[in-house]
């Protein structure tokens, strides 16, 4: 054989080798975000979203009694994935809620969560929650700790455990970014509280969507923080977008 023909042989080799090898890299990352969700959805299943502002989005309140209404699912995320899912998944006559309040902490959320949750029996139950808890500490209207936090959020996740052992919860991670009303004494209690958060989430076997560090490497890849959230908390359009994104991404739906 011929030098020239051994090196295209060679170099013909060495192609097919790394195609291979991105290929099981792909497949390796693919696997490791099926097992991770391992959620399959079934005809007639509720997803429900819960939370504060974020969530909330500016729902209509009178049509939250009716599933799929676009006035009731608010202009955030949880209308962009309910038209996602509602698209992806037309034959199931999947059921979304969203019955996330503005304003509100972990201990509001314990006060509704008979009737706005676990009366609604969702197939998969999204959490946000945590912004406010420290948002109004610092504007004075609540001296709930990082341990209050951690407490009431563990017990939620296991009256709900309990209450719906089939159900499958996905805890999102609470966010703020460095622009608008975000402050810097805000500071590392904040990320106390994130880290709790996880904690809580990892200890109940919940899912985990990682929306401070889907933004986090938004910014290090050249956008501003106001980009994706204003002032800092509420996201733009782009930023509910890339949230719902990323929250398909970790449930796999």
């Amino acid at each position: 054989m011929k030098p020239d023909q051994l090196n295209r042989r060679q170099l013909l080799q060495s192609s097919i080798i790394a195609a291979g090898a991105a290929a099981a890299l792909n497949a390796t990352t693919r696997c490791a975000v099926a097992a991770e969700s391992n959620v399959t959805l079934k005809e007639g299943d509720v997803i429900l979203f819960q939370g504060d502002s974020i969530t909330d989005a500016g729902r209509d309140r009178n049509s939250e009694a009716h599933a799929n209404n676009p006035s009731g699912l608010g202009k955030g995320y949880p209308f962009l994935l309910a038209g996602g899912l509602l698209q992806a998944h037309a034959k199931l006559g999947l059921k979304v809620y969203n019955r996330g309040i503005s304003g509100h902490k972990v201990p509001d959320l314990q006060k509704r969560w008979q009737k706005d949750t676990l009366d609604l029996k969702p197939a998969v139950l999204s959490i946000l929650v945590g912004v406010n808890d420290i948002w109004h500490k610092f504007a004075g209207r609540y001296d709930g700790t990082v341990k209050d936090y951690g407490t009431g959020f563990t017990a939620l996740l296991q009256q709900t455990k309990e209450a719906l052992p089939e159900t499958t919860i996905v805890v999102c991670e609470p966010f703020a970014l460095r622009c608008g009303a975000v402050k810097d004494e805000w500071f590392p209690e904040f990320d106390e509280r994130r880290a709790v958060a996880k904690e809580v989430a990892k200890a109940a076997g919940t899912l985990w969507v990682p929306f401070q560090t889907m933004f986090d490497e938004a910014i290090a890849d050249g956008t501003t923080p106001n980009y994706w959230a204003g002032d800092g908390v509420h996201p733009t359009l782009a930023g509910h977008a890339l949230m719902a994104k990323t929250w398909r991404e970790v449930v796999g739906v």
